[in-house]
């Protein structure tokens, strides 16, 4: 079940807008997805949505009779009280028509009436042809969209109507459930006070970031692919929100560190390179700390010996390989686990209570996908909460957006998000302060 943070816990009262695209086959499941989690829903075509699929389709998903005009209960005055009524609305799809109808403040059918109305938060999820969705005039009507307020979910590449493919096909309801209710938590969570400068006021939350790298020799290390950048977007979100933060950086590259210098107050670094030195000096950090999160990607074994010179390639023994390849074999020990050591023995020394949190950067195998290995994570290593992700080739790592489902100790899940590295870490730390406030 998709949940997003509980600050405050819902259920909630949601809009879906139906426009007039072919990709509103998919509303139904957006409005199933959004009743399975508990939400209330009301649906609100408008008569190009009608169209593509059937109003009686949309009200059996929904539990409840579809609006659609402005003039279908006069003395209702649906268009106000629909935007009343909302705590959330959602268009699912937005075609470029309705898009362009927004930008203009038009109000000339029931949903563009209920998003002119409306107080809740809105979250537009585009689904268009490709030379639409590029066109000049679409991206200004997102863009002032978005200068507006309103949030935009930015459409998948994949098959399109036909042969066609590209950029503009609406993406999966799951995805476009899981960023709109992380929406409106963030936008409750700001109104409640459970964000911003007062919700970690008076706490100290450690960070871990980066990648710890193995020296092999003076030259060559054993490392992984990780930038910092969701460990700094963590401490980042963390400072907007009144803690003060220690980020424990682990080969992180000063233009992303960069971002700290923007904070309304500083957050003190402490420059690590090994998984050995990070270990020491996240347990330092957190003898005083409220909260521990463990966003930095640790190699899990290093090297036993560690050459003092460069290892040179005509000194390796030749292998029996038909091209006659050279091969070097390192022996390693394992690295301590940090995340199960804090868990463990925790390094706090009023004894006072520490929450932790852990990141697990997953791929699926033959044994599991991505969530069931992060499931059987979180019950072995114990932490609090645990932040899944699925990493790979623009995936995770680096400057692209992220995804992750937060799950507790028992393997269950808490919130899901998707979104930018900031995005993310904003709905983990309004998580955090909600744990600590408890």
């Amino acid at each position: 079940m998709i949940m997003t943070p509980d600050v405050p816990t819902g259920p909630w009262r949601v809009v879906v807008g139906v426009s007039g695209s072919i990709a509103a086959y998919k509303a139904p499941f957006v409005v199933r997805r959004l009743r399975q989690a508990g939400h209330e829903v009301r649906v609100v075509a408008t008569d190009a949505a009608l169209r593509f699929i059937g109003a009686p389709a949309l009200a059996a998903v929904a539990g409840r009779p579809v609006s659609s005009g402005i003039f279908d209960d006069p003395a209702a005055v649906e268009h106000v009280a629909v935007g009343e009524w909302a705590d959330l609305v959602v268009v699912a799809p937005a075609s470029a028509d309705l898009l362009a109808r927004v930008a203009s403040g038009r109000a000339d059918d029931l949903l563009t009436a209920t998003i002119l109305t409306t107080t809740a938060p809105v979250v537009l999820a585009p689904a268009m042809h490709t030379q639409m969705w590029a066109n000049p005039a679409t991206r200004e009507n997102v863009a002032t969209l978005q200068r507006r307020g309103l949030s935009i979910i930015h459409p998948d590449s994949g098959r399109l109507t036909g042969a066609d493919s590209g950029e503009g096909r609406l993406p999966d309801p799951e995805r476009i459930v899981a960023e709109a209710l992380a929406v409106l938590a963030d936008r409750r969570a700001r109104r409640a006070g459970a964000s911003g400068s007062e919700a970690l006021s008076g706490r100290h939350v450690v960070v871990s970031a980066g990648g710890t790298r193995e020296p092999i020799d003076p030259v060559r290390y054993v490392g992984n692919r990780s930038s910092g950048r969701q460990g700094v977007a963590a401490a980042c979100a963390a400072a907007e929100r009144g803690a003060r933060v220690t980020l424990v950086a682990a080969n992180v590259a000063d233009d992303v560190l960069a971002v700290l210098a923007t904070l309304p107050r500083e957050v003190e670094v402490v420059a690590v390179g090994t998984a050995v030195e990070l270990h020491d000096a996240v347990r330092r950090a957190a003898r005083d700390a409220d909260a521990v999160i463990m966003a930095a990607a640790v190699a899990d074994y290093r090297p036993v010996e560690v050459s003092a010179s460069k290892i040179k390639k005509h000194g390796l023994q030749r292998g029996s390989a038909a091209d006659g390849s050279a091969r070097l074999t390192i022996e390693l020990v394992e690295n301590p686990d940090i995340l199960a050591s804090l868990v463990a023995d925790p390094p706090r020394r009023d004894g006072e209570r520490m929450l932790t949190v852990g990141f697990a950067a997953e791929t699926g195998d033959a044994e599991g996908d991505v969530l069931a290995h992060g499931a059987a994570k979180a019950r072995r290593k114990g932490a609090d909460l645990l932040a899944v992700n699925a990493v790979g080739e623009r995936l995770g790592f680096g400057d692209v957006p992220n995804s992750i489902v937060i799950l507790d100790n028992r393997g269950y899940e808490v919130a899901r998000v998707e979104g930018s590295k900031i995005d993310v870490a904003r709905v983990l730390i309004d998580l955090v302060a909600s744990r600590l406030s408890d």
